[in-house]
């Protein structure tokens, strides 16, 4: 398995005008619509921002046209629909379409190339090879109880015993008398994948209630006044309470400088062998490049660029 961190967007648009034939990706699903409708209007005008400042590559994207297909981690809906608006700026032709279906079956689609971009919030496993991860966010895995709950803080030792069941009264963590009712992310979810393995609890889980979406974790801890779950900072509102984990609350300032603990890559995923079009190239390309990192800021997520 590969791994790249960024490239140059600069330099791909270059590539497409050079290549003169522009191909279209084949293959779709869903339009990429799924993220909610306030995502995409608080994205718009930077989204009008990143066309203006951009002006240059857009000259050269302009002609580009075709589908690229993308699906995968649901926790990276909000993410994705901001690109693929902001991109529509500079390549109006290209549709970037969103099958929402969790991050293993966006490893296996780009695995068996019936999608161009798989979508993981994870990293590679080892025996996940012949294809690329290009990490395009970082994104911190908050800790969410109901907002009716005082408990504020836990550490990962609490979270590994909580969600083994070693420990099922909330009056042993500090809060009231109540048993605690674990809710999580089915087999095969990036953000379960990441929760317990860097919790340590890999196979060690037990839980009440194992859920297929981000929001439906959040929806079930909302209204269950004893639940905990986990889900991404980027999906996660005023609805839910976030805790602090050893203290350190989960911001895109602690997970940009590592201090909060429990945090993932947003991944796309390409398969190494596959030839993708160019504009699967530029939408790619354009994802990690500093004109989108405000674009993946609004979402929520935090952009590498600040990294570099």
């Amino acid at each position: 398995m590969k791994k790249i961190n960024r490239r140059s967007f600069l330099a791909v648009c270059g590539a497409a005008a050079a290549a003169g034939a522009l191909a279209a990706c084949g293959g779709s699903s869903s339009s990429s619509t799924a993220a909610s409708s306030s995502t995409a209007s608080s994205a718009s005008s930077t989204a009008s921002s990143v066309a203006s400042s951009a002006s240059e590559a857009a000259n050269d994207l302009s002609s580009l046209s075709g589908t690229v297909a993308t699906g995968g981690s649901t926790s990276m809906n909000s993410v994705i629909e901001a690109l693929s608006e902001g991109f529509a700026e500079v390549a109006p032709g290209v549709t970037v379409s969103y099958d929402p279906t969790g991050s293993g079956a966006g490893i296996t689609g780009a695995v068996e190339q019936t999608l161009d971009i798989g979508l993981a919030s994870r990293a590679l496993h080892d025996d996940e090879t012949g294809v690329t991860a290009t990490t395009v966010a970082l994104d911190g895995i908050a800790m969410v109880v109901n907002n009716e709950n005082p408990v504020s803080d836990l550490s990962i030792e609490q979270l590994a015993q909580i969600f083994k069941k070693e420990v099922t009264n909330w009056a042993d963590v500090g809060g009231e008398d109540g048993e605690i009712v674990v809710i999580g992310r089915e087999a095969g979810s990036g953000t379960r994948d990441g929760f317990e393995s860097i919790v340590g609890v890999e196979d060690a889980c037990v839980y009440d209630q194992e859920l297929t979406a981000t929001g439906a974790v959040i929806s079930a801890v909302a209204s269950n006044k004893l639940a905990i779950g986990y889900a991404s900072l980027s999906a996660v509102g005023d609805t839910v309470k976030t805790l602090t984990v050893e203290g350190v609350e989960c911001s895109e300032a602690t997970v940009l400088d590592g201090t909060y603990k429990v945090q993932r890559p947003f991944n796309f995923i390409t398969n190494d062998a596959a030839e993708l079009s160019d504009a699967a190239k530029a939408f790619i390309d354009f994802a990690v490049s500093e004109d989108a990192a405000e674009l993946i800021r609004l979402a929520g997520a935090v952009p590498l660029v600040d990294a570099e």
